[in-house]
């Protein structure tokens, strides 16, 4: 079946994005504004792109036309903001946080949820979350006059103590992270706990085989 993104409308556009390119990884974005108000949201249209430079994209979506959300105004007035991630025990919280509160409501206190102070930048990060990632922005880029893309440098990460395998040689037990990820629907999410291993075959490998 052939989708014609020409002729199609956004809305169709979107829910077939949504349940095609999954499961997602999760930015639930720390921010706040210049006079220091906090703001929590999380979102799905995010990953890492790059490793030198360390850079992570984020796209952001207005609520209607001309009304950015709160994360892009925050980010474009003071261009800091941490991603945590979310794992399973989190997904509540997380889902709290992404309810279309009025500005001053602080979602991190509604949600339950504490903060702690970040190294590198003046907006703290999610206490409870596994991983945290402090970042600047790096470029911001509208590609809608409701849509963002948002570029991040990474000036530093934190991983929870019981997560690091190794700290001199940086192994992180990914598994016991227990993260989730987005799929479709208007709930549908996924933990990461279905793994398999499958190494890379090398030229010489393969050429053995045939």
């Amino acid at each position: 079946m052939l989708f014609d993104f020409d002729k199609i409308s956004a809305q169709d556009r979107y829910k077939l994005l949504a349940s095609t390119v999954v499961p997602r990884p999760i930015a639930w974005v720390v921010s706040h504004d210049e006079s220091g108000v906090l703001n929590a949201a999380p979102f799905s249209f995010f990953n890492v792109f790059s490793a030198d430079p360390p850079v992570m994209v984020i796209g952001i979506g207005g609520r209607k036309p001309g009304d950015a959300k709160d994360t892009g105004a925050n980010i474009r007035a003071t261009g800091e903001f941490v991603i945590n991630l979310v794992s399973h025990e989190l997904a509540e919280a997380m889902n709290i946080t992404a309810i279309d509160f009025p500005p001053e409501v602080d979602e991190i206190k509604t949600a339950g949820l504490t903060t702690l102070p970040s190294t590198r930048i003046k907006v703290p990060r999610i206490a409870e979350s596994p991983v945290a990632f402090e970042c600047v922005r790096f470029q911001t880029i509208d590609i809608a006059n409701d849509r963002t893309l948002v570029m991040a440098r990474i000036v530093a990460i934190h991983v929870a103590d019981p997560f690091v395998m190794n700290q001199e040689r940086c192994y992180i037990d990914t598994p016991k992270l227990d993260l989730i990820g987005r799929m479709h629907g208007g709930g549908g999410y996924t933990t990461t706990r279905d793994f398999f291993d499958m190494p890379r075959i090398s030229v010489a490998e393969w050429n053995a085989k045939t």
